[in-house]
């Protein structure tokens, strides 16, 4: 066991890491893992003056590195890509760091480092050309013809994301508190759901505006949103802006190619009818050659398959020095 090659992907967020090894595709494999489910540290990793903690990173890795190879049986790490929250804005120290601090701890010949939408992309669509909207709490769209990436939104709560579920629960609030109001566009509905979650409509400023996790409290705000979409004109409104919103993002990304791919990753399409209903309409209306797929996998399962085409010589999808940087 002790000559055995894996690859080892990671997915950093704010909940957290994920991690997962694999056996490169075409190369052979030693016997299976014991253990196939990746392993998980609740901890994220912090953000410094640089960006994202390099050390930390590391520091949290490690272990959970150590614990995939053992439940393996033995073996090394061959090639390692990391997927990560902000590594197109913050990723600077990551960078110019991590890949020799995973080259020294699990002598890893090979490390790709890249946007947690670019993961997401590969566990969507794997090579192919395409577009991927991922949507949470969050929402970015990136799409890619095989030689470069597009990018739309993904700008944070006060800035975009427009038709995630941070933007989602924020509406649905505003319209709670036009009704609490007495103004036009309130919902009965949505207040009494708020007051449910929250308590007295007058106390939630206090509830959300000192919290520096806010989009997620908001996000979490988006569930009842679809809950009061069937008996509420204003909620089913919400849910049909927010699909064109994503509709409209997945437009800005898609290649010209008119018979191109568009798959739809994340906990936002969880909501269900009330939001996939008006969203497959309208991107009807403005991809009418687009073929929408189901995701094939998760941003966890992308990265282990960046670190295959990383293990295997086979890469496809373009490098960028933001979204995806590849390191010997």
């Amino acid at each position: 066991m002790t000559g055995a090659g894996w690859v080892l992907g990671v997915d950093s967020g704010g909940s957290g890491l994920r991690a997962a090894l694999g056996a490169p595709e075409g190369v052979p494999s030693p016997e299976p893992v014991r253990s196939a489910e990746p392993v998980r540290s609740a901890e994220p990793v912090r953000t410094g003056p640089r960006g994202i903690d390099a050390g930390h990173f590391v520091e949290l890795l490690l272990p959970m590195a150590r614990a995939l190879l053992a439940a393996a049986g033995g073996g090394r790490v061959t090639a390692v890509a990391v997927g990560a929250a902000g590594m197109a804005t913050l990723g600077d120290g990551l960078r110019a760091e991590l890949p020799a601090a995973l080259g020294r701890t699990l002598g890893a010949e090979r490390v790709a480092l890249a946007a947690d939408a670019v993961t997401a992309y590969a566990g969507a669509l794997g090579d192919r050309p395409g577009a991927v909207v991922a949507a949470g709490t969050g929402l970015i769209a990136v799409g890619t013809d095989l030689s470069g990436w597009r990018r739309a939104d993904g700008w944070g709560h006060l800035l975009g994301d427009c038709g995630s579920g941070a933007w989602i629960g924020r509406a649905g609030l505003e319209a709670a508190m036009r009704a609490h109001d007495g103004r036009r566009g309130g919902s009965r509905a949505l207040r009494e759901r708020a007051e449910k979650v929250f308590g007295p409509p007058a106390g939630l400023p206090n509830q959300l505006y000192p919290r520096s996790d806010r989009p997620a409290v908001l996000a979490s705000f988006a569930p009842e949103v679809a809950a009061c979409a069937a008996d509420d004109e204003v909620a089913r409104g919400i849910l049909r802006d927010a699909a064109r919103h994503i509709a409209e993002a997945a437009a800005a990304v898609c290649p010209p190619d008119t018979t191109t791919e568009v798959a739809l990753t994340g906990g936002l399409f969880h909501l269900g009818e009330p939001l996939t209903a008006p969203l497959a309409e309208e991107l009807s209306r403005l991809l009418p050659g687009a073929r929408q797929v189901p995701a094939a996998g998760d941003p966890l399962t992308g990265a282990l398959h960046l670190a295959t085409g990383l293990a295997t010589g086979d890469l496809r999808l373009p490098c960028d020095p933001r979204m995806l940087s590849v390191h010997a």
